[in-house]
């Protein structure tokens, strides 16, 4: 019933060009950096566009909560040890074993594997899982209403995963406090006017009770609109209920910029998110991405390209997995690679 009412949306956004335009303000920001260009599978696989847009246009069509779950994905990946692919790694020690990570979205971690595959069978092994996570994450905000974002390709995917203590130490989590949350993106090099942006995210994608019940048990917390703390303990009667809570009460499946007047009006989910609202360090940027929906656009479109380039590893810096899942067993993957196209 969700993707039934998204389809429209989806059909017309299916026509927009596979190689995105971006706009002067957007492409001062836009840079290529760190062996990244924005044509490097041109000659190695110039149908990876048109690849990525048809399965991803399948995808939401499927489950649009494949939007929030990449989202999540990507930024997981990126805030922790660099967007390199990571948290795609399983196994016992994994990222993905992690507490934050435990609830990544299985669907959209399909939807990556299939990429891959999908992938090689057309141009071989030549495209990274960072970089499919990239691009399919792209267009899923693309695809559901959100900015056109031009990002530069050619990341290579790491050897092992970051420990399940630095996952914990740099992920912050729902009941952040903007001072966690300023710190943890300074670490990263990025901003005020980033956290609110990325933040933005939550304008799709669900809650689950136990992420924000601190808000409503024992007391109601006052910085929570009284009718909106009522419609939600409906929800999550109690502080253990296995409910979810959609992120955004008047658009939930739609990227725009609806989440920031929500926080205007007191209808935040998260801690993390109604704080925003509440510290003037944040408050102002709240308040112009609520009146300015091509305003975070394009903050939005320029936080996700500053992001995708943390830590990325590049030429013989790592590899081109067979599996998302797993490291290659044989390190000659990437030489032969390497070589092949010299």
């Amino acid at each position: 019933m969700q993707a039934m009412a998204l389809t429209p949306l989806l059909l017309l956004l299916c026509s927009i060009p596979f190689l995105p335009s971006i706009s002067e303000a957007q492409e001062m920001n836009v840079t290529e950096a760190n062996g990244l260009s924005f044509d490097f599978y041109k000659k190695t696989c110039p149908s990876l566009e048109s690849i990525v847009r048809s399965r991803m246009t399948a995808a939401l069509r499927s489950d649009i909560g494949n939007v929030a779950g990449l989202l999540r994905i990507f930024f997981h990946d990126c805030f922790v040890q660099g967007c390199d692919a990571s948290v795609l790694l399983t196994g016992s020690s994994s990222e993905q074993s992690a507490v934050p990570n435990q609830t990544l979205r299985p669907n959209a971690l399909a939807v990556i594997n299939d990429l891959r595959n999908l992938i090689e069978a057309k141009c071989g092994r030549v495209v990274s899982c960072a970089d499919i996570t990239v691009l399919a994450t792209r267009d899923a905000v693309l695809l559901s209403g959100g900015p056109q974002i031009n990002i530069p390709l050619g990341r290579r995917d790491s050897l092992k995963p970051a420990s399940v203590n630095t996952v914990n130490a740099n992920l912050p989590s729902p009941v952040s406090t903007v001072t966690d949350l300023l710190e943890a993106f300074k670490a990263n090099k990025l901003g005020p006017e980033d956290l609110v942006a990325l933040s933005g995210a939550h304008t799709v994608g669900v809650g689950h009770c136990n992420t924000f019940t601190n808000r409503l048990f024992p007391t109601v917390d006052p910085t929570m609109d009284p009718t909106f703390a009522k419609q939600l303990q409906k929800t999550c009667p109690t502080s253990g209920s296995p409910n979810t809570q959609v992120l955004d009460i008047q658009t939930p499946n739609i990227f725009d910029n609806k989440y920031y007047v929500n926080l205007v009006n007191r209808r935040g989910v998260f801690t993390s998110d109604q704080g925003l609202f509440g510290d003037s360090r944040t408050k102002p940027i709240v308040r112009r991405f609520a009146a300015d929906q091509q305003k975070f656009f394009t903050e939005f479109a320029n936080a996700m390209v500053k992001l995708s380039q943390l830590g990325v590893l590049t030429g013989s810096q790592g590899e081109i997995r067979k599996n998302c899942a797993k490291p290659n067993s044989a390190g000659l993957d990437l030489l032969d690679y390497l070589l092949a196209t010299e």
